[in-house]
């Protein structure tokens, strides 16, 4: 009988972030349009539109391998494999152990492979620029990212997410220098994978400026919802992965009872609705960055990881 509540709240956790990935995305459309004084779409469009896109028939190049028709269910499974490991509404699920950051990052790294190669694959322009802008991005985000990892790893003396977690709740880790610098860091790098302003704008589809948009301008039908929806879910990943480190209040603790479980969930729906509120409001007070710039903006972010690291290892009381 326990077995099978752990399976159904490990299950429950992989349904919460597929049903509140396009959420994430219509709050932030609507958030994105109140401020600029418009009405904006239901935040319950992204729903409509994946099924939509779902319905219709998928038009495929002639020349397209089969990787290019297999890529969006590899990117999709990799994506949503990695958000169910992120901890969100409680700890020690029957998965936990496998919750590790690194193997987050590469199974992040695996999803992005298959775009890449997917995008490259039937030989358009648009793709091949889009392919290489991805992996000049990310080739500057995972050491950016892996720094941060190693950060809390030392501090939490673990890289499982729900033992980091468990000691950002329990232990007196009080106000350091080296968290705040970490936690800036990630939100640059969740800046930058995501493709959100001022890296990318993903409401656009210039070609001198998109990035990931490039790489998909082949798909259609239910492949473009597949991809569409790892987006969103990559994005959800990111913003649990914030809160679950650094706001880990109210998730609840490994054997909680159904009603903790419950207020757990209402907690986490609350955190990711303000991340996505402060996301949306932070895109509509800056302006797009140029495409090389964005060297500067990740190299910025994997110094506030060796910062963070080295303040560690000088001090454990800042």
């Amino acid at each position: 009988m326990a077995m099978i509540q752990s399976l159904l709240a490990q299950g429950f956790q992989m349904m919460l972030v597929l049903a509140v990935a396009p959420l994430v995305i219509g709050i932030i459309r609507k958030v994105k349009a109140r401020l600029s004084r418009r009405i904006g779409p239901s935040i319950f469009q992204p729903y409509r539109d994946l099924i939509r896109l779902a319905r219709k028939d998928t038009v495929v190049a002639h020349n397209a391998s089969w990787l290019f028709l297999v890529a969006p269910y590899i990117v999709f499974a990799a994506i949503w494999v990695a958000a169910a490991l992120v901890p969100t509404y409680a700890l020690g699920l029957i998965f936990s152990w496998s919750a590790d950051i690194i193997v987050i990052v590469g199974l992040l790294a695996l999803a992005r492979f298959f775009l890449a190669l997917a995008g490259l694959d039937v030989g358009t322009a648009f793709g091949g620029i889009g392919t290489s802008r991805e992996m000049m991005i990310s080739s500057l985000a995972e050491p950016a990212m892996l720094m941060i990892v190693f950060t809390l790893s030392l501090l939490a003396q673990s890289t499982q997410l729900s033992s980091i977690a468990h000691y950002m709740m329990t232990a007196d880790v009080g106000l350091r220098v080296s968290c705040g610098l970490a936690l800036l860091g990630l939100v640059m790098v969740t800046i930058a994978e995501n493709g959100r302003v001022p890296v990318d704008n993903p409401a656009t589809h210039l070609e001198l400026t998109m990035v990931h948009e490039a790489m998909i301008l082949e798909y259609s039908g239910r492949h473009l919802a597949l991809i569409e929806l790892a987006a969103a879910l990559k994005l959800t990943l990111y913003l649990s992965m914030l809160t679950c480190v650094f706001l880990p209040w109210g998730i609840a603790l490994n054997g909680a009872k159904l009603p903790v479980l419950g207020l757990g969930v209402l907690i986490y729906l609350i955190k990711i609705t303000v991340a996505s509120a402060v996301l949306a409001a932070f895109e509509v007070t800056v302006a797009k960055m140029r495409v090389f710039r964005v060297v500067d903006f990740l190299n910025f972010a994997l110094m506030l990881g060796l910062l963070a690291t080295l303040l560690l290892f000088v001090s454990r009381s800042i």
